[in-house]
């Protein structure tokens, strides 16, 4: 199942007795594996098993016997290899033969975990959960929920100043989430400012509009390449970049001044939706469609041709784009 059907189980306080959950977005799978295991026991009643501690046997023993001090026997098997699928069963079945046990699968990473999905079927009350990267709206909102529970007296503009401050980064916004719980202060974005520091050396939001304003990206590229982002997530930021000035120009042109609300769901710190939406003005409409089979074309390069240097193929292709475009 997908993020918002497992939500309204969640909401309807509905128990499995096994869960997985596997995906694009590495923090979500992690927060909802953490999330489960909390509303199920005290820290007392979990025992995690990360990566190498692995192991078949003691997983099977341990859910297969109650324990003597709790009511709850939960596992966390947190992996980034796949587990073959004849364990799986076997663990999940250990499951619905002690109902006082509960595993939880967090699978971490770019692994094909598909083949262990087959073992969660409604006959063995058991859930399997795919995580997608949440958009810029649903980034926000996961923000803001983790603030209501701690507490924290903000402004919206502050948490969007935060996201993008750490590039899109959920976990980096959620540990300093708590940092900033203990302040005794309406968090606003010069709070932020103050308080917390953006990951790497480059402006992402400057890079994306130096590109797109046909100014010179290379040393910003290759500094970005060398803080290690990956080149595949770079395309898909500027594509995701592009497709909002496409939707800001669009509106303007259709209805007047654009609403950040309207047209993004959120509204992002001023400065930045102020930039964005001169930018998109000055794009002609056509531009938009090219740009977008551009950055396509070269997204499908990348991953299906066999590039001896995806980084260097990547900062040639996109110095190409300012000159085509800029």
């Amino acid at each position: 199942m997908y993020k918002n059907e497992f939500d309204n189980h969640l909401r309807q306080n509905k128990k499995f007795n096994a869960y997985m959950f596997y995906g694009q977005s590495t923090f979500l799978v992690e927060h909802y594996s953490n999330m489960v295991i909390a509303s199920l026991g005290q820290k007392d009643e979990i025992e995690k098993l990360y990566f190498d501690e692995y192991d078949f046997k003691y997983a099977k023993d341990k859910l297969l016997q109650s324990s003597l001090f709790s009511s709850n026997n939960i596992l966390l098997i947190k992996c980034d290899k796949k587990i073959p699928k004849k364990e799986v069963d076997i663990l999940v079945e250990a499951c619905n033969t002690n109902p006082d046990s509960t595993v939880v699968f967090s699978c971490i990473g770019d692994t094909d975990f598909r083949s262990m999905e087959k073992s969660f079927t409604a006959k063995t009350n058991s859930a399997v959960v795919r995580m997608f990267s949440p958009n810029d709206n649903e980034a926000v909102r996961i923000i803001e929920n983790e603030a209501k529970k701690l507490n924290i007296n903000y402004e919206l503009s502050a948490l969007n100043h935060l996201y993008f401050m750490h590039k899109n980064d959920l976990s980096l916004c959620i540990n300093d989430l708590s940092k900033l719980s203990i302040l005794d202060e309406k968090i606003s974005s010069n709070t932020i400012n103050a308080h917390c520091f953006g990951i790497g050396a480059v402006s992402f939001e400057d890079f994306l509009h130096n590109l797109l304003s046909g100014k010179d990206i290379s040393n910003d590229l290759t500094l970005l390449l060398e803080e290690g982002v990956n080149e595949i997530f770079l395309i898909n930021q500027v594509t995701s970049f592009i497709q909002q000035l496409f939707m800001i120009s669009s509106y303007a042109r259709a209805i007047g001044a654009p609403n950040p609300k309207e047209i993004l769901g959120f509204i992002p710190p001023k400065n930045i939706w102020e930039k964005k939406s001169k930018l998109a003005i000055n794009i002609k409409p056509e531009k938009f469609q090219e740009m977008l089979e551009y950055l396509l074309s070269i997204e499908l390069e990348l991953k299906s041709s066999k590039i001896d240097n995806s980084n260097l193929y990547l900062q040639a292709t996109l110095r190409k784009f300012t000159v085509l475009f800029g």
